[in-house]
This record gives structure tokens, C-alpha cells and sequence, in this order.
């Protein structure tokens, strides 16, 4: 009688510190934005992300997306990071170059060759040290998502060599980069808000524009252009990062836990976005005249903009541009 009454004692002392403990487990939320919609690559990869952690942690992270630039544009979303205010974003690279100088190179033209290059580049050394040197301002990269190679668009005229570039009004992010490469080309490159695109193409204050297939073909871009090239000029990364002061109150189980789960949506990410680009091509290719270019065409391209390379290097880092174009020639080498 005695060891049973000992026992429902014990277990009843048992069920009262596991109550307890679970009714004082800290949890943490995560308000995720970032500025595509919620059709996006990114938006779906986020939602992975989400299910990951919640389930993982066992309800102790939850998990609030925000789409559309909702919790602000990329810079100031990286901004609200640093304070602590914003837990989580995935802007592209472009803007990132503010906080950390090296992360410039990702906006020279025609960078990396394929996907599988520049899947190498980023895991590797190179875009690991990048990410490394965001937590001197208050953010830690957990992992390179993609946009994808941008490509040409225009109301004027098909586009097969830099010569058919000459005098297109192409609208370009407020980027000396970018700037540079169309003016290579001999286009008028003319800066404008994302959010204004789409009015300005239909009033014919600009020519054309420059973007992945899935944001030309969700954004309905074809309405407004007749014509597009698959330059392919630019590869653009994500990055997406947490807030440090948000990870580093993080228990480590729970920091394990979202670190995790970012290279499994970065996974999820690069086959969701590369197949939603292929799937955007056909679907452009039903409502505009689409050119592909041959290799010896898109070499025409290159050519034309290699001056970017000279003007820049110096301004990114001589040493970081050399290492990338190391490391893409040892990936083709081991092909």
C-alpha cells in the first residue's frame, strides 16, 4: 500500500513540473516580409519554412508571413532587422551592397553561366563569407534563395544582338551596375520604382524592362510587351536573413532548428523557382514573340559589357571579383 501510495505521489509530482515546465515555455514569433507577392517562388518558400520550424519546434517559434512589401521596401525591412523590430526578410543582393560592400559582385552582368555555377559560388567559400560579414551590422544570412536570371523586355522590336539594344528606353533599379551594362549596350537605362513599371511601359515613358520570367509573367508585364529576350544578363540571389538580436535570444536547440530549416526551403526554393521560370517561358511564349539566343549571340552580349568588369572591379574588391571567377572555372572544370 505503502510503495502504491509512493508512486501515484511520484506521478502525480511528475505530471505537475511537466505542466509547469510547458506552461512556462518561452515562445518566439517570426514576422517574415518581403516585397514579392504571394504567387511567388519566395512567398511558397516561406510557407515550407514556416511549416519546418513550427513543427520542429514544437509550436515554440511561430511563424507570421507578410507579402507585397507590407512590413516595408527591402531597405527598410533590413533596417527594422538591425533594430530588432522585424525578425526575418529575403531581399535580393542589390540592396544588401549598402550594408556590405562585397555583395556588389552578384550585380555584375553575366557573373555566372548557369544555375549549378552560381549554386556553387554561393554555398561555397566565397557567398559563405559574405553572409558571415552581415553580423557585424546586426543581421545573420542564413541562406541564398534565388530571382533568377533577369531578362530583356520591349515594345519596340525583337532583340538578338547588343545592336538591337541601341536607343531602348529600359527601365533598371537605381543601380551604377545595371546602369553601366545597358549603356554598354547602347540603351537609355532609366531608373524608376518597381511599383511604377507597369503604368510606365503602358505610357510609353519607357521602352522596356529587365526581370525574371516568373515576375514578367505574374506581374502581366506581357499586357504591356510584345517582345522579350532570354539575355539571362544577371543572376540575382536572395539572401535570407534573421534579425541577430531575435537569433541570439534563441535557445541553441531552437537556433538549430531555424538554421535547418533555411537550407531545406533554400533547396525548395531553387526547384520551385527554376521550375516556375521554365513553366512562366511557355506561357510567355502563347503571348509574346520570345527570343532565345545561341550561344555565339549571347557571347555578342557578353562581350559588350566586359568594360563593366574594368570600371567596378576596384569599387567591389579586386581580390572577391577573382575569387567568384575562380570558383566558377573550377565548377566548369569539374564538369
Amino acid at each position: 500500500m505503502r510503495k502504491k501510495l509512493m508512486f501515484s505521489l511520484s506521478l502525480a509530482l511528475l505530471l505537475v513540473l511537466t505542466f509547469t515546465a510547458s506552461s512556462f515555455a518561452q515562445e518566439y514569433t517570426i514576422n517574415a516580409g518581403i516585397g514579392l507577392n504571394d504567387k511567388s517562388a519566395q512567398y511558397k518558400s516561406l510557407e515550407y519554412f514556416k511549416k519546418l520550424v513550427e513543427e520542429r519546434s514544437n509550436g515554440e517559434i511561430k511563424v507570421n508571413l507578410y507579402h507585397s512589401s507590407q512590413l516595408g521596401d527591402d531597405r527598410e525591412m533590413m533596417e527594422a532587422l538591425q533594430m530588432g523590430t522585424q525578425q526575418m526578410t529575403c531581399p535580393s543582393t542589390a540592396p544588401i551592397a549598402p550594408f556590405v560592400n562585397g555583395f556588389k559582385v552578384f550585380d555584375l552582368p553575366f557573373l555566372f553561366p548557369t544555375h549549378e555555377a552560381a549554386d556553387y559560388v554561393l554555398d561555397g567559400p566565397v557567398g559563405q563569407d559574405l553572409l558571415k560579414q552581415l553580423e557585424d551590422e546586426g543581421i545573420v544570412g542564413l541562406a541564398y534563395w534565388e530571382n533568377g536570371y533577369r531578362q530583356l523586355t520591349n515594345s519596340v522590336r525583337p532583340v538578338e544582338s547588343p545592336e538591337d539594344v541601341e536607343g531602348l528606353k529600359v527601365r533598371t533599379m537605381e543601380n551604377p551596375m545595371h546602369l553601366a551594362a545597358w549603356e554598354e549596350m547602347g540603351a537609355n537605362p532609366t531608373p524608376m520604382a518597381f511599383g511604377e513599371l507597369f503604368s510606365a511601359m503602358q505610357q510609353g515613358v519607357v521602352d522596356g524592362q529587365e526581370n525574371p520570367w516568373g515576375t514578367i509573367y505574374l506581374q502581366n508585364f506581357y499586357e504591356v510587351q510584345d517582345y522579350t529576350t532570354d539575355t539571362g544578363h544577371v543572376y540575382s540571389p536572395f539572401v535570407l536573413m534573421i534579425s541577430k538580436q531575435f537569433y541570439d535570444k534563441l535557445p541553441t536547440d531552437l537556433q538549430q532548428v531555424v538554421k535547418v530549416a533555411a537550407i531545406e526551403a533554400k533547396h525548395h526554393n531553387r526547384r520551385t523557382n527554376r521550375a516556375m521560370n521554365a513553366e512562366y517561358l511557355e506561357e510567355l511564349k502563347d503571348v509574346m514573340e520570345v527570343t532565345i539566343l545561341t550561344p555565339e549571340q549571347k557571347a555578342e552580349f557578353q562581350e559588350a559589357v566586359q568594360p563593366v568588369y574594368d570600371q567596378f572591379k576596384e569599387e567591389i574588391g579586386a581580390d572577391l571579383v577573382e575569387s567568384v571567377q575562380q570558383q566558377v572555372k573550377e565548377f566548369q572544370a569539374q564538369q
